[in-house]
C-alpha cells in the first residue's frame, strides 16, 4: 500500500461474479466521506476479442480508461477521505495504477463466481441462452478468469476469501485502512 494525502484510493478487483460491485457499494457506505466509481458504468474502448487479448498476453494498457480517469480526477477535488474503485485491473493499467493506494483482490472460487454471474445476468432469459453461455465459458471464457487469477491476484496488496459474506469482507478491508 502506498502512502499519500487524502483521498485514500482503494481498488476492488476480482473475477466477474466475484463480489466487486457488492463490496464496493457496502465499503463506500462504511467509510466516512467516500464515493465509488464502478468499472461497469463505462463503455471503454479496448480489445474487441477478449479471448484473443488474453491469449496475446493481456496488455491492460490497450484499454482507453479516459472516462474513468476523468471522473476519478473530479472526485479527487471533492475533499473526500476515500475513493473506492470497482476495478478489475488493480495495478495493471499504467495510467490508473499511480492513483491506487490499496488493491484488494476478492478471491472467489470460479464455480461460485460463475453461479453468481448466472443468477445475476440470466434471470429472465431462455435456458438456451444460459446453455450457450456455459458452452462459451468452458471453451473460451474460463481463460479470462484464470488470467485474472494469475495476473491480478499476485499483484494485489490484500487477498480476501470471496466465500465470506460481504459484511465480513468489508470489515476486513476497513480493518486494513483503519
Amino acid at each position: 500500500m502506498r502512502k499519500k494525502e487524502s483521498p485514500l484510493v482503494i481498488a476492488i478487483a476480482g473475477v466477474s461474479g466475484g463480489g466487486k460491485t457488492a463490496v464496493t457499494a457496502c465499503l463506500t457506505q462504511e467509510l466516512h466521506n467516500s464515493k465509488a466509481l464502478y468499472f461497469d458504468d463505462y463503455d471503454f474502448d479496448g480489445p474487441e476479442d477478449i479471448i484473443k487479448w488474453v491469449e496475446n498476453g493481456s496488455d491492460y494498457n490497450l484499454w482507453d480508461l479516459t472516462p474513468l480517469i476523468r471522473d476519478f480526477e473530479v472526485l479527487c477535488n471533492q475533499g473526500l477521505n476515500y475513493i473506492v474503485l470497482d476495478f478489475p485491473f488493480a495495478y495493471k493499467h499504467f495510467k490508473t495504477s499511480k492513483f491506487i493506494d490499496l488493491a484488494v483482490f476478492i478471491d472467489t472460487p470460479l464455480d461460485i463466481a460463475l453461479a453468481r454471474r448466472i443468477t445475476r445476468d440470466f434471470k429472465t432469459v431462455p435456458a438456451e441462452n444460459i446453455l450457450f453461455d456455459m458452452e462459451n465459458y468452458i471453451s473460451q471464457g474460463r481463460k479470462g478468469y484464470i488470467q485474472m487469477l494469475n495476473a491480478i491476484k499476485p499483484d494485489s496488496d490484500i487477498i480476501i476469501d470471496g466465500t465470506q459474506s460481504i459484511s465480513e469482507i468489508v470489515n476486513h478491508i476497513c480493518e486494513q485502512v483503519g
